[in-house]
């Protein structure tokens, strides 16, 4: 039975760029009858227009009102919004997530929560204070394959894991596409460490039920950007795709926003206002992110792991091995690359095969099946979707739903991982967030009126 109009959650969305549509489609579409759409809100007025353009195309909904970015805090006045959907550039989620909570808003944010330890204790802070929660969308959790695992280590299929090795592959597509946009600027993104790796890291601390203690690690620049393109002969530069003829026909890697459809209204016709450029070329200047990076990280469990991530491979996917006391799992997936464009999430990250192995101590290995995931993520953003907006709570033994701790863990990797690309030294995570310890374990935390809870979060404050 539907609910009541008067008794759905209202949202509104800061932030109207591609990653936007995986939640606004939901709420417009899968999840009407919990949800309500009551804003946007964005720098960029063209591009509020064009998604209320497709709105209205796709689900016959009437405009919904738009805000400027520095109105934000009028759009909370005047649309009364249950919980602020933040789906900006990284390096300003915190600000979005501290002033919708003191505005009495709950935060719903995109990963990373944030990147940096200053903007981290400013949202802890903050939650400590006003007592509203923020969930963070990891996706990658509720994924068949990635819960299968959480599974088999919880039933000590292998017994106590002590040594994890992690691949993860971008490939020439998906993987360039983080040179072209805001991303490739370390001050906008934190660099893949924190904006990709931190659904990794995440993915890491859930499977062990752990958080990291100590990062070590190597980045560089190797392959994408001016300098590299140059020692590899290349003698003919230019600073975007779009209407270059030459850049179009000669590189492979350059990007046209005039496709007619997402990428053109979003962005192209859009750069009037605010200047962004979404196809700048991969090998110009300016770059300052690494494209090659190989880490070392021990756990408060006692784990060990070998983390590596390129973004120039020739196919996009993982590889994970967990080695422990008992035998041995490995998760090998190959994915569909794609570039972000917003068209909603449809064909985002499908995975094109699976395997699943569990190879026990002294006994033959065997295969392991799981259902497969349907649709973008390996199935983890209908599932995911679910959970955030749909209105039964049932209790998951696997405690998928990510909460505020889980978000300060999942970057704390990536933040060390700058530090050590930067001094060449390992970093202690507890000596860099200057506490005593973190809370290490599932700990999805409500905040303000659990005590337990509150006594946890102090240890991060």
């Amino acid at each position: 039975m539907s609910k009541k109009l008067n008794d759905r959650k209202r949202y509104a969305i800061v932030g109207l760029g591609g990653r936007s549509c995986l939640f606004s489609d939901a709420i417009l579409d899968s999840h009407r009858d919990t949800s309500e759409l009551v804003g946007l809100c964005d720098k960029n007025q063209t591009r509020m227009n064009y998604h209320n353009s497709q709105f209205k195309k796709k689900y016959q909904a009437e405009p919904f009102p738009t805000f400027m970015a520095q109105d934000f805090e009028q759009m909370i006045l005047v649309t009364k919004p249950d919980t602020v959907i933040v789906t900006t550039m990284d390096s300003i989620h915190h600000e979005y997530i501290v002033k919708a909570m003191e505005l009495g808003c709950d935060v719903i944010t995109e990963k990373p929560m944030t990147i940096n330890v200053e903007s981290c204790q400013k949202i802890l802070d903050t939650i400590e204070r006003t007592g509203k929660k923020l969930k963070v969308s990891f996706n990658y959790r509720y994924a068949p394959s990635r819960s299968k695992v959480k599974e088999l280590l919880l039933s000590d299929t292998i017994g106590k894991v002590t040594s994890i090795h992690f691949e993860w592959l971008l490939d020439t597509r998906h993987g360039a596409d983080y040179f072209r946009r805001w991303h490739r600027q370390k001050k906008n993104s934190g660099g893949l460490m924190v904006h990709k790796s931190t659904h990794h890291f995440d993915l890491v601390n859930w499977w062990l039920d752990s958080s990291p203690e100590t990062v070590f690690g190597f980045g560089q620049l190797g392959f994408y950007g001016k300098d590299n393109a140059q020692e590899r002969g290349v003698e003919r530069f230019y600073e975007r795709g779009t209407d270059n003829e030459a850049a179009l026909k000669e590189d492979p890697f350059a990007l046209n926003l005039r496709d007619g459809g997402e990428l053109e209204n979003l962005y192209l016709n859009a750069e009037h206002e605010d200047g962004y450029q979404r196809d700048q070329s991969v090998f110009s200047d300016g770059i300052d992110i690494e494209d090659t990076m190989n880490l070392l990280v021990r756990y408060h469990s006692g784990a060990q792991m070998s983390y590596s991530l390129t973004a120039y491979c020739p196919w996009e996917g993982f590889r994970i091995a967990f080695t422990g006391t008992k035998g041995r799992i490995e998760l090998e997936e190959v994915e569909t690359s794609y570039i972000n464009s917003g068209g909603g999430s449809s064909g985002e990250g499908e995975s094109q095969k699976q395997s699943l192995t569990v190879r026990p101590m002294w006994e033959k290995p065997y295969n392991v099946s799981f259902e497969k995931g349907e649709g973008s993520h390996a199935g983890g953003d209908v599932q995911m979707l679910k959970d955030i907006f749909g209105s039964e709570t049932i209790k998951d033994p696997l405690e998928r739903a990510a909460g505020h701790i889980d978000g300060v863990r999942s970057i704390l990797t990536g933040i060390a991982a700058n530090k050590s690309f930067s001094t060449g030294a390992p970093v202690i995570i507890d000596k860099m967030m200057s506490i005593q310890a973190l809370p290490h374990g599932n700990v999805n935390l409500e905040p303000s009126l659990d005590v337990e809870s509150k006594a946890r979060t102090a240890q991060l404050t």
